[in-house]
This record gives structure tokens, sequence and C-alpha cells, in this order.
């Protein structure tokens, strides 16, 4: 059974890698967590004036450069000047260049969300009259493609090394320090380290083009990185390697001169160490505080030190376990992990939940703020998945638990056995001391054939009790010696796996450490999620919004529809205009919105009027794709007033649409 231990286990981390990788991949572009709540001219109006300014609000604060925000005229060409500026608050405006003509203006804008995030989209509004226009926007997927999927994995690699750099030191000195001079953890905690380092500087070079044009090109633009070191990103990173540098200071002191001092004398430089070891593990924690979720919205002065203690938490549980599966594994028969060092480390995973339960809880709340929003918003709806895995991830290791109580006397049993197995081995030396030299003779090399002769094979005596005949040969000697000690180490690996109480806490660790790599991948794209609460505030500032476009263009009608095909991205807003609103003919303008208010690009739009007390219709209405989420249709002919049932198809997959309606007063 043993032999197939290790191909398991790498199978089963290959598996989990990969479907780690998948729930990265196929995440959406990082969403907006800042989200457009209001603009002026409002989207989808049309104003007598050209304006000399137009202006956006978001959610929350978001960083701005020079082509931050654009407004195109009808045949694509920029018609802002200078560089967009801030207001008041969450409101930055772009001015205009007089002597606009009648048209459609096409509104995009690119920004950085106080949390970190990029932020695009567009939308149109009319001056005079509403126009055709030839602009197509790009950006509206800012965050994605090759870099944004490079920059989700760093993100990933980043949280994992993390884990396993301050889980692991923190497993070696609070559980086993006697493991800070076993090679295998040494390699974990170091493997950690590196895996950070490297994220990081990754994360530095990627964040220029990640948050501006998304290619790959761009990933080396010395000007952008220049900027990125300007933002709130960037100096976290860059504080994040001040520390690693610091980390690896820490790490040279732990498995060096800490490991080559006697018990006694480790004593004074633990204490040391440990505080040495939290400040370093609390400031890369806050490395991810002071630049996203925690960073703004709601009580950031509370987020924060609430947020570094749940990261801690989560290092001190998932990397403690990758450390103990490791020592499990891998600890050499000379420096056995014993079942005191897994009771400690049981204490402190117990401690890390009950931190866990109670941050995540204030967490949950902050970000999500309702139960509609937990089970409505895709933030919610992998919240509920990451505590499921939690919740999980618990009960294996209340499994991983009762083992260890197992194991707690079969520690000592064995090392009370050694002497024994020696014994034995001696008998058996013995016994071959006392078979027929022709049959010794046939179980030694060609080399050896004149030692066997002799009664003196390497073989037999390196069997024998431990009496070694080298007839001063130092040559013959050392062999004897590591024929010797192969004997006895492999004889104590075989007595070790063959322990049923540790081969179970074997399967029961490396089950948890499976659960724990798919919730750091879960917890991975949470982080790049807009959260429930702000998605929820977004729709409701554009239903808002749309109630107030209606009321400034008089004689129009507007219509907000919200919708929902079904599919995993199938919700969303339409805002149907219809202008002049009466018998003849009619502009119609229709705006594919998601919930936090971004335009959504639909495969496709249909539209049609029934008048049902004349039974007139269902008059058929096609409009033309004009940019990402807006569609318009000119001459649309109501044959007569009353009121109109407007129904909206909205297409979203291959497979999934949903048609909704409402009643309006034409005429």
């Amino acid at each position: 059974m043993t032999p197939t231990i290790a191909p398991r286990f790498r199978a089963v981390v290959l598996l989990l890698l990969a479907v780690a990788g998948a729930l990265l991949a196929g995440a959406a572009p990082a969403s907006a967590h800042a989200a457009l709540t209001g603009s002026d001219p409002q989207q989808g109006v049309v104003v007598g004036k050209a304006p000399t300014q137009v202006s956006l609000t978001f959610s929350e604060k978001v960083a701005l450069n020079d082509g931050s925000l654009r407004v195109l005229d009808p045949r694509g060409e920029r018609v802002d000047t200078g560089s967009p500026i801030e207001v008041s608050g969450t409101t930055y405006a772009v001015r205009l260049r007089g002597g606009l003509s009648d048209g459609t203006y096409t509104v995009a804008y690119q920004v950085v969300s106080d949390d970190s995030h990029p932020v695009g989209g567009a939308y149109t509004f009319s001056v005079g009259a509403p126009s055709s226009t030839s602009v197509a926007v790009d950006g509206q997927n800012v965050g994605g493609g090759p870099v944004g999927v490079l920059y989700g994995i760093g993100r990933y690699v980043s949280y994992a090394g993390f884990v396993v750099l301050v889980g692991g030191a923190a497993f070696v000195q609070a559980c086993w320090q006697r493991g800070s001079g076993v090679r295998a953890v040494q390699r974990l905690v170091v493997s950690g380290w590196v895996a950070l380092t490297a994220a990081t500087l990754a994360l530095l070079l990627l964040r220029g083009a990640y948050t501006t044009t998304g290619k790959a090109g761009d990933v080396l633009d010395l000007d952008l990185l220049g900027q990125v070191l300007q933002t709130k990103t960037g100096a976290a990173l860059v504080s994040r390697l001040l520390l690693l540098a610091a980390a690896a200071l820490f790490i040279a002191v732990l498995f060096g001169a800490y490991d080559k001092r006697e018990d006694d004398e480790k004593r004074d430089l633990t204490f040391g160490l440990a505080i040495g070891g939290g400040v370093v593990a609390a400031g890369l924690a806050a490395s991810w505080a002071m630049a996203e979720h925690a960073s703004t919205g709601l009580q950031p002065g509370l987020a924060m030190p609430v947020d570094v203690v749940h990261l801690l938490a989560v290092a001190a549980w998932l990397g403690g376990l990758v450390a103990l599966l490791v020592a499990l594994y891998r600890a050499p028969t000379d420096t056995p992990l014993p079942a005191s060092a897994v009771r400690r480390f049981s204490r402190v995973a117990f401690a890390s939940v009950l931190a866990l339960i109670a941050t995540g809880t204030y967490q949950s709340w902050r970000q999500v703020g309702s139960w509609p929003a937990l089970t409505g918003t895709r933030y919610g709806q992998l919240l509920i998945a990451k505590i499921c895995l939690v919740v999980l991830l618990v009960g294996i290791a209340w499994t991983s638990r009762r083992w260890t109580a197992r194991l707690a006397g079969k520690v000592t049993a064995s090392a009370a056995a050694t002497p024994r197995v020696e014994e034995v081995e001696q008998e058996e030396g013995e016994e071959q001391e006392k078979e027929p030299a022709g049959a010794r003779q046939a179980a030694v090399t060609k080399g050896d054939a004149g030692a066997a002769a002799d009664g003196h094979s390497p073989q037999a005596d390196a069997r024998a009790g431990g009496e070694v005949r080298a007839d001063g040969d130092p040559r013959r000697a050392a062999q004897l010696a590591r024929q010797r000690a192969a004997v006895d180490t492999a004889t104590r690996k075989r007595l070790r796996d063959a322990d049923p109480n540790r081969f179970g806490l074997r399967r029961s660790v490396l089950a948890e450490a499976a659960v724990a790599v798919v919730l750091l991948a879960v917890t991975t794209v949470l982080t790049q999620t807009e959260p429930g609460r702000t998605e929820e505030a977004a729709a409701a500032a554009a239903s808002s919004s749309g109630s107030s476009s209606a009321s400034s263009s008089a004689g129009a009608v507007t219509l907000d529809m919200p919708f929902d095909t079904g599919g995993r991205d199938g919700k969303g807003v339409v805002r149907l205009d219809l202008d002049p609103a009466r018998v003849g003919g009619n502009e119609m303008h229709v705006y594919v919105q998601r919930p936090n208010g971004r335009a959504f690009d639909v495969p496709e739009v249909k539209v049609a009027l029934t008048l049902t007390a004349k039974k007139l219709g269902p008059l058929p209405v096609a409009p033309d794709h004009i940019t990402t989420g807006h569609w318009a249709a000119s001459g649309v002919q109501i044959p007569m007033a009353g009121d109109w049932k407007i129904a909206v198809t909205v297409r979203t997959s291959d497979i999934d649409q949903a048609t909704v309606t409402k009643n309006a007063q034409i005429g």
C-alpha cells in the first residue's frame, strides 16, 4: 500500500491545481468594484444644447489618468480637452470643446477603483437629435484577456506563497521546533518565500497593462510601471517586497543559527523569532488589506485590521496543514514527527478556525449587506461556496483529530520497539552465519566471492548483530557501515509506514490539503468580484437615473425592465427610450446593462409593440446594434394612440433568453 502513496499524492495535487486553474481562468474579467452611479448628461438623454463638460459619479473613489474619460463624436473622434479632474467626492469631469454638432456622442471611461480593480464602460447621449454612430468602444472587458488571466494566476500564487511561508514557519516554531532541521520542511518554507516574491514582482510588472491597455506587449513599459508605483496598489506591492527581504533574514536565522542550538539554548531565541516573525507576517498581510476590499467602503478603519487577522488565521491553518502533510510524508526516520506536534497543531488550527468565523462573519456582512445580495449576486454565491468548503474542511479536520489521538501512543511504542528490531536483525544475521558456505557464496556478488568464502561477505556482516569485521580494510568498513545504515533506515521506514494510525492521519490531512487548494482558488476569485452591497447600490442608482432621464425628456417615454435569462451571466436591466412617444415616426433606443450599471453587450435584442385594446400587433421592431450595450431604430411607426404593451426579448447566449414587458401610454 505504501508505494502507491506518492504517485497518488502527485496525481491529487495535479488534479487540484488544474481545478484551481480552471476556476481562475473561467472567472470573468475583474469585476468593477466601483460602479457608475450617475452621469451628466445622463445615459440616453437628448439635450437641446451641447454641454461644456461631461461628469461621472462612481460608488467610491477612483484613480484617473489622461485617457480615463473620453468623449467621442459620431465619427469616433475625441471631443474632450484636457485631463479629467475631480469635481467633488466621487464625481469626476472632463471638459468638451465648443461648437459641438448635433448627433449621438459616446462617453467611454476606464478607471481604477479604490480597492485596486480596473473599471471600464461606455454610454451614449445625444445633442439635438439622435444619430447613427460608428464608434466601437474597446476596454469593456478591462482587466480581462491574457494579461487578466496572468494577473489572476499571480494573485493566486501570491496568496498560496503567503500561506505556505507564514503557516510553515509558524508550524515549526509553535508545533515542532525540531522540524527546523528537516530538509523537506525547510524546502517548503523557502518555496513559499520564492513563490510570493516571484508573484509580487510579476504583479508589479503586469499591473500597468492590466489596468490600462490589457496588451501583453505593455508589460515591460517603464512609463506604465512608473505610473503604477505612484498608486496605492504599487506602494503595497513595493512594501511587500521590502518585507520579503526581512522574511529572508528570518528564514536564514530559523533554519541556520536557531537549528544549530541545543534545546535549552533555543528558548532565548524562540521569543525573539516569534516577535520578529509575527511583525513580518502581519506586515505582509497588511499589504493586501491596505490596497483591496478592506481599504474602501464601509468602516475601513476597522475592516483593515480585521482583514489582517483573517489572513493570518488562514495562513496559520492552511499553511500549517501543508507543513504537517510534508512532515508526515517526508520527515526522515531519525527525526519522526511526534504526536505531540500534531496535537499542538490541532490546537492552533482550532484557534484559527474561531478567528476565521469571527472575522469572516464581519467581512461577509460588510461586503454583502443583505440576504437578497447573498443569493442574488455573484459575490454572494461565491461566498456561499467558500463557506461550504470551510465547513467541509472543518469536518475533515475533525477526522484528523481522531487519528491524532490514536497516534499518540503509537509513536512512543514505535520508539521503544527499535531495539527489538535490531535484536531481530542480529538473530537473522546469526542464522545466516550458520548456513553452509556454498549457500552464502551463491548470494553474494562476483567481486565479493573471496570474502564470502571466508565468511565475511558485506551482506552477511551488514545483517549481523552489529559486529563489523573489516580485517583492517577501511574501504570494507565504510561499505559495511553504509549497508548497515540502509538496512536500519529501511526497517524503520517499513514499520512507520505500516502503522495504520499514521497512514489514516496522512490520508485525512491529504484530503484537507486538497480542499484547501480549491478553497484558496475560490477566495482568489472572490477578491476579484464586485461585492454584493456595491452591486445592489449600483442597480438602485441606475434605476433612479432612469427615472430622472424619463422626466428630463419632455414627450419621451423611458422604461426600465429587469431581466434574468437564467444563464451564468444572465441578469441585467433593459432601458428602452421612445422619443417623442406619439403617433407616427419615433426614435427608439435600447440600452442593456448589467446589474451594476455597466453596458452589457448581449448577442441579440428584439422589440415588439402590442395595443391589446384594439387587438393590434404585435408589431416587430429590429433595432440595429450601435455600440456596446446600445441598440437603436429610427422611424418606428405607432399607428394610433393608446396603452401599448412593449415586449423586449434579450438573448444572452445561444440558448438563454428572456422576454420582459411593460405598458406605456403613447400619443
